[in-house]
């Protein structure tokens, strides 16, 4: 039944928001496009993606699209500002805003680069555990949690399921390792999901523990992550499930509909995949609380709006060099994610700048449930407070464009589509619309350890999960810098090492274990 409160789906809406969306089109949008199609039509040749492909977009801009702008309005200046930093950021211009005159340290014993969740992190577990006169000086070329950490979803995942590590791990087994047998292979990436998968579950652990325990004010729930999947996905879904329960890392089921109507308010006509024990939070609240609970340490010193410019080894120590001046460390940690390449080179296609990107305001369909993650087959969505979140894209961009704010007014479009399909019409005003850029591995594998045989450390390549890695992957570094073994370490050097992508040839790579 038509609902006479909408204004009418005429000829002049249809003309208006596609002329809106063609004079909008961005080169980020052929990106997208590109992706889009691989994700979609995975089987058909290039020509017969494209032709389905255009279908498909005449479609949106003729018919779905106007219909959902119909309930759906963008404000007179959307800010590229994140919903998570638009209330400002208690870190903005530390420590030069209240003391102008104040000068970068000239020496360090660890200069941590990159002030998101894996940089606030160390400045964290440096805090509580370094010695007197060892200090940490954490270094951003922004502010703290404006890159990536400060521009995502808002959950605290477990980290990718079992089956999804499997997966992505065993294509580049099969580029690299060419000396196992196909068995042999499976059965080492089995390996590298199950230190994974131990490694995240920890994290998410650690990260409500600490939580709890320091009091952080960061909007924290653990209500879990739901994931749709369409009809031709049910197979695959019922086998990662199996897979979870014969490994034993279990934080991944399906569940119905109906489930996922009661968890969500989305509604899904088939199985959806729940990841049990994520949570959702305020990600630049929790990196901003790290940081500060850091820099109460006299071990522990923050600059901002200090760009990094090189680093040089200088035989026993290294010499950070940055805007500001040079600092001489002993040790050095790049927490840099996309921007890594840019400041060593040798990480090209090695560390992919991947964008995604999200927009929210006030409104939205009230059926959606705040606290929990929700995934749909196209997108994600999210409440927070009186705010509704659409975000999607997971396209590589140019080393150079990491970084950059270049969301696709197309994709916002087709995701308030979708946000209607999933929960049904509800007034909705767009007032923030931003992207953000994480970084990827070729085997989508985070690398945590040395890269240089000595001293230089990286904690990256997080594949768009670092709050499943960041944590637990900062605290192991910060104990193999300061030589403290009383605590486990979850990131082998055989599995996490960067070597296993800078030189796979020579790289230690992991035993082969009893097959499961």
């Amino acid at each position: 039944m038509p609902d006479d409160s909408l204004p009418p789906l005429t000829l002049r809406l249809r003309v208006r928001v596609s002329l809106r969306l063609l004079f909008s089109v961005r080169r980020h949008d052929f990106r997208a496009a590109r992706t889009f199609m691989a994700m979609t039509f995975p089987k058909d040749p290039p020509v017969v993606r494209v032709l389905k492909f255009i279908s498909w977009a005449l479609t949106q801009m003729w018919c779905t699209i106007p219909d959902a702008m119909r309930h759906t309005r963008f404000a007179t200046k959307v800010s590229k500002v994140p919903t998570w930093l638009k209330d400002g950021n208690p870190l903005a211009n530390h420590p030069w805003a209240e003391r102008p005159q104040a000068t970068l340290a000239k020496v360090a014993d660890t200069v941590v680069i990159g002030c998101g969740l894996a940089g606030c992190a160390v400045a964290y577990h440096w805090g509580r555990k370094a010695p007197l006169g060892r200090k940490l000086v954490a270094l951003d070329m922004a502010d703290a949690a404006t890159g990536s950490a400060g521009r995502n979803e808002g959950l605290v995942v477990m980290g990718r399921y079992y089956h999804m590590v499997v997966q992505t791990v065993l294509p580049y087994l099969h580029e690299v390792r060419r000396d196992l047998t196909a068995e042999q292979q499976m059965q080492l990436a089995k390996q590298f999901a199950a230190h994974y998968a131990q490694a995240c579950y920890r994290n998410g652990d650690m990260v409500e523990r600490t939580v709890r325990e320091e009091g952080f004010d960061c909007d924290y729930a653990r209500e879990g992550w739901v994931q749709a999947r369409d009809e031709d996905q049910q197979a695959s879904l019922a086998e990662s499930v199996r897979m979870a329960l014969k490994s034993g890392y279990t934080d991944w089921m399906s569940i119905t509909p109906e489930e996922v109507k009661r968890r969500t308010g989305m509604n899904v006509r088939h199985n959806a995949g729940f990841s049990i024990a994520a949570a959702s939070f305020h990600p630049a609240k929790w990196c901003w609380s790290l940081l500060g609970r850091g820099m109460e340490s006299s071990r522990v010193e923050h600059f901002s709006r200090t760009k990094t410019l090189g680093i040089d080894d200088a035989s026993d120590e290294y010499i950070v060099r940055t805007e500001r001046g040079e600092i001489r460390a002993r040790h050095v940690v790049l927490c840099t994610e996309s921007y890594t390449p840019l400041l060593m080179p040798q990480f090209h296609d090695l560390i992919r700048a991947t964008q995604t990107q999200a927009a929210s305001g006030p409104g939205g369909p009230p059926e959606m449930k705040p606290h929990v993650g929700i995934s749909g087959s196209r997108g994600f969505f999210g409440r927070h407070g009186g705010e509704t979140m659409i975000g999607s894209d997971a396209t590589r961009v140019p080393d150079r464009e990491a970084g950059r704010i270049q969301p696709s007014r197309f994709l916002t479009h087709y995701l308030c589509t979708e946000l209607q399909t999933a929960f049904g019409r509800a007034p909705y005003t767009i007032t923030n619309e931003w992207s953000g850029t994480v970084s990827y591995t070729p085997d989508e594998y985070p690398v945590v350890g040395v890269f240089d045989g000595r001293s230089q450390y990286i904690l990256g390549g997080m594949a768009g999960s670092g709050t499943a890695v960041s944590f637990n992957g900062a605290r192991c570094i910060v104990n193999r810098i300061l030589g403290d073994t009383s605590e486990p370490d979850d990131y082998p050097y055989d599995y996490f090492s960067p070597m296993r992508l800078l030189d796979p040839a020579e790289h230690k790579w992991p035993k082969l274990e009893e097959a499961t």
